[in-house]
């Protein structure tokens, strides 16, 4: 009974709700010089900084992510040149040199860059702030892009936490989505960055792709159990080719239908959950000991661009194409054009493209959902009481969730609205509710499980 309610939800288009108002509602409306000045009011306390690299040597065709494939370095020193510009600017604009809490390296590829070249740019990132002796260093690692020159440099520099991509260890699964990784490589490439310190493991799996099946998706999680990591996120693959030019090589006939994916997502969660893991918000899984369960139980958990997080810092700059800095009242995007974001960089300007200020509405309602997404529970006369307003603004919005509360999806007690434990899945739905934003007929969002 439940998974049919939740089958019959399951192909409505929701944002994942890593910011609100989410990237489609960031605006045309910041400048150089307008960054410029919301940099020099940034308060004295430890931030957080999230660099983009958009390269790989081969592109996996079920990616969603801003990145293209370069066979040769030159680009990627080239863009590297640009991210040292890029901190240099900072470096000049900032309010001083700033306690920094939390680095975390995405991609595309971040492996990618030359050992050399990492060393650099985290040295220009040590000069431009004061790195805390406790701050996270996190790198997204690609095993098939490692060697041990990559590996010395990560110890060196401080690398405290990796997150390894596996997707799945089915051949053919792999096969069908262009990422050939074995289970040898992988094993291989964990040991190496244990060996020289680097404790902290995520593992990121993928369900709902080509030709993957309940079976062959607890094959790939017993495998993973293996690595003892600390955590795990288990996203939904997201098809939207006509976002995302190269899903089009994956036929979508061969797609694990709504039913086949809620079985796949049940089977990997239960697997992971037997092992010891508690699950974290909507698509996350740790330990009972690591920092992010440990923030979901004393409710400190937060949500950024990166997925769940216990990183308590304030603000988020982003480095690098395509990246996002969060503000605690705007966010703000680089150009996803490289060329553009070269060009900028080399003339000595912020590549700053799209932003969203937030009104006194967006700040309640981002609280609101972002209470949802990381403790399935929200008590909306807090959040009014916290904001100065009364709960009733709300009224609408439980108006709206009200089939869901009949469906038992939510329940609804008072003002508090709570997403009981059988319905987890379907998060975003309930989230999307208090969204004033979101247009249910646009395509540019997955399907919610």
């Amino acid at each position: 009974m439940i998974d049919a309610i939740i089958l019959n939800h399951q192909n409505a288009r929701v944002p994942r709700y890593t910011s609100y108002p989410t990237a489609p509602h960031f605006t045309h409306q910041i400048d150089d010089g307008r960054y410029r000045r919301l940099l020099e009011t940034v308060e004295p306390v430890p931030l957080s900084v999230y660099v983009h690299v958009p390269y790989c040597r081969t592109l996996c065709w079920y990616c969603g992510c801003h990145t293209r494939a370069s066979r040769t370095d030159a680009p990627i020193l080239r863009y590297a040149d640009a991210l040292r510009r890029e901190i240099a600017l900072l470096a000049d604009t900032l309010p001083g040199r700033l306690p920094l809490g939390h680095v975390h390296w995405g991609g595309g590829t971040p492996t990618i860059l030359p050992p050399a070249t990492f060393r650099a740019v985290m040295a220009d990132l040590d000069a431009a702030f004061d790195r805390r002796p406790d701050a996270e260093i996190a790198v997204e690692i690609d095993p098939r892009v490692i060697d041990a020159d990559r590996i010395g440099v990560f110890r060196d520099v401080g690398v405290t936490r990796i997150s390894v991509g596996v997707q799945s260890f089915d051949p053919r699964v792999q096969a069908a989505i262009n990422r050939q990784q074995s289970v040898e490589e992988t094993a291989h490439c964990i040991d190496g960055l244990r060996a020289v310190g680097i404790g902290g493991l995520n593992l990121d799996l993928v369900y709902g792709l080509p030709h993957q099946t309940v079976d062959n998706a607890v094959a790939t999680v017993e495998a993973c159990l293996a690595f003892a990591p600390d955590r795990f996120a288990v996203f939904g693959y997201a098809h939207l080719p006509s976002l995302k030019r190269h899903q089009r090589l994956i036929d979508a006939v061969i797609l694990p239908d709504g039913t086949e994916r809620l079985a796949q997502y049940r089977a990997i969660a239960d697997r992971i959950e037997s092992a010891g893991y508690r699950p974290i918000g909507l698509d996350h899984f740790a330990r009972a000991d690591d920092a992010l369960a440990l923030a979901a139980a004393e409710g400190t958990l937060r949500r950024n661009f990166q997925g769940y997080t216990a990183d308590p810092c304030p603000t988020l700059i982003g480095l690098g194409a395509s990246s996002i800095g969060a503000f605690p009242d705007a966010y703000v995007q680089n150009t996803p054009d490289i060329p553009a974001y070269l060009a900028a960089a080399e003339a000595g300007r912020f590549a700053t493209a799209r932003s969203r200020f937030l009104t006194d509405e967006d700040r309640i309602r981002r609280a609101v959902i972002e209470a949802l997404m990381c403790h399935l529970s929200v008590d909306l006369a807090d959040v009014a009481g916290q904001h100065g307003i009364e709960p009733a603004a709300f009224l609408a919005d439980l108006d709206r969730l009200a089939p869901m509360a009949h469906e038992g999806i939510v329940t609804v007690d008072g003002w508090r609205v709570t997403v009981p434990e059988p319905f987890r899945p379907l998060i975003r739905s309930v989230a999307a509710a208090f969204d004033t934003y979101l247009n249910p007929t646009e395509q540019r969002h997955a399907v919610a499980v």
